[in-house]
């Protein structure tokens, strides 16, 4: 970058524009609604409102994995937020979310209904409320990998995967930053599964489903066109683990939901029963 176009903050920053790239038209530096808008609400004591990006996806594989455990209350209904056309900003999503973000949830199965919030909050409340995928002898390594994920994803997403992918053009400084830092992270993930079957040892839990939809994705090669940018053949360690979770039945049904485009076997923009996943998947294979 040359000087002419280095930045000058001024001594006051101000809201005169757009910010540019892929979800300019979004972002804004205010909170609350911006419309009237009811959120829907289905047959089912757990409504979930979201969207199947990654933080979308950790909560519909682990309410999927509760009902392949067998926990017949962990049914839902899932309806679509489409951030890019401002659902977040809806009055109704705005009450059960204050900062309009998705994934949100609201449990009516008790006399007072709960709403819930911010992707690990929601986990663990399921979690709990089910007595499933926090394994009691390694409970605080758990919840460990469980908060290193929610601290760390910041810099793949709105970090790396912004400059990378979504910029309206690319910045040698930004990039190199923070491809450096998800580097770091990968070979973070990568030294602890040559020790580990799972993030919390030996027992599958709401850790790998939180670490999965973004990690795995990228070592997919998957997430911002950027596998071969970041070699992230190399980590093999979190290579095998990706290809394990990416097995699961549940993890094939979860990761559909709330989905509107892609392939036709991905494709689930609302979810009210098992029976609409399953008849996603006997499309796709026929």
């Amino acid at each position: 970058m040359s000087t002419q176009d280095e930045y000058s903050p001024p001594k006051v920053w101000t809201w005169k524009q757009e910010s540019g790239g892929t979800f300019a038209s979004i972002n804004r530096p205010i909170a609350g609604a911006t419309h009237d808008k009811d959120l829907p609400r289905g047959e089912h004591p757990l409504q979930l409102h979201s969207m199947g990006t990654p933080n979308g996806v950790k909560v519909t594989v682990l309410l999927e994995e509760l009902l392949a455990a067998g926990q017949a209350g962990a049914e839902y209904d899932a309806w679509m937020i489409k951030i890019g056309d401002g659902d977040q900003f809806g009055s109704g999503f705005v009450d059960v979310n204050p900062n309009s973000k998705i994934p949100a949830l609201m449990d009516y199965s008790g006399d007072t209904p709960v709403r819930l919030f911010e992707s690990a909050s929601i986990m663990m409340y399921l979690a709990e409320k089910f007595s499933a995928f926090i394994p009691e002898h390694a409970r605080a390594e758990c919840f460990n990998w469980l908060f290193w994920q929610m601290g760390s994803a910041p810099y793949l997403g709105g970090g790396f995967g912004h400059f990378y992918h979504y910029a309206p053009y690319k910045m040698e400084y930004p990039i190199n930053r923070f491809a450096m830092e998800v580097k770091r992270q990968m070979d973070v993930l990568d030294r602890h599964l040559a020790d580990n079957e799972y993030f919390a040892g030996g027992e599958y839990s709401i850790a790998d489903m939180a670490i999965w939809p973004w990690y795995g994705r990228l070592a997919q090669g998957k997430a911002y066109e950027a596998g071969e940018f970041l070699d992230v053949e190399s980590y093999s360690h979190v290579q095998r683990w990706t290809k394990q979770i990416a097995e699961r039945p549940a993890v094939i049904r979860g990761r559909i939901v709330n989905v509107a485009w892609g392939a036709e076997n991905e494709q689930l923009p609302n979810r009210h029963s098992a029976a609409d996943i399953d008849a996603v998947l006997a499309k796709s294979a026929s």
